[in-house]
Parts: structure tokens; C-alpha cells; sequence
């Protein structure tokens, strides 16, 4: 059995036991989250919701939070000396997948 959830503005395809990055959540370490099931696919088949799914909730506990590496961002005009070089590292949240409820 998996599901579709989304969150953060993405999609995710999550089974029981699956460990996710995704985008930062306001929870705290070690905290219970819910999120919205668009499509849940087990023995029977899939079902997709419109836009979500009645009655079906992910569960996952949130294992830790923090920031990717770092990438370099550089910009410049040519040939009229101007340039910017910044560094942006995401913060995102870990995820482990524990319930998957139809």
C-alpha cells in the first residue's frame, strides 16, 4: 500500500516506514504531523481524491529539522563590473512515515 501526500507544495509517493525530506513543517522534533492523501493505491486499486482523498490520513512523526548544503548563487551583467555571489542553504524537515489510514 502507498500514497500520494502533498505538502510544502510538492508531491510525495510514501509507504509505511519511509523516511522523507520535505519542506520545512512548524512542528517540533519528535511531533505527530497529518497530511492531505491525493491518491492511495492498496489491494483494491487507486484511488484519487478531488483533490483529496475522504476519510484517508498519513501519519508521520517528525524525526529532525534542519538546512541542506550550501549552493553558491552568482550573478553578473557583462562587461559593466557588476557581480553578486550569495550562498543559500533550505531548510527542510525529516520526515518518517508511520500510518497510512484509508
Amino acid at each position: 500500500m502507498y500514497a500520494i501526500i502533498e505538502t510544502g507544495g510538492k508531491q510525495y509517493k510514501v509507504e509505511n516506514g519511509d523516511v522523507v525530506y520535505v519542506e520545512k513543517l512548524d512542528a517540533e522534533d519528535n511531533a505527530t504531523v497529518d497530511f492531505n492523501v491525493i491518491a492511495l493505491a492498496d489491494d483494491d486499486g487507486i484511488k484519487v481524491g478531488a483533490p483529496y482523498v475522504d476519510g484517508a490520513k498519513v501519519t508521520g512523526k517528525v524525526l529532525k529539522t534542519g538546512k541542506g548544503k550550501k549552493i553558491t548563487v552568482f550573478t553578473y551583467k557583462p562587461k559593466k563590473g557588476e557581480k553578486r555571489k550569495m550562498g543559500h542553504r533550505q531548510p527542510y524537515t525529516k520526515v518518517e512515515i508511520q500510518s497510512i489510514n484509508a
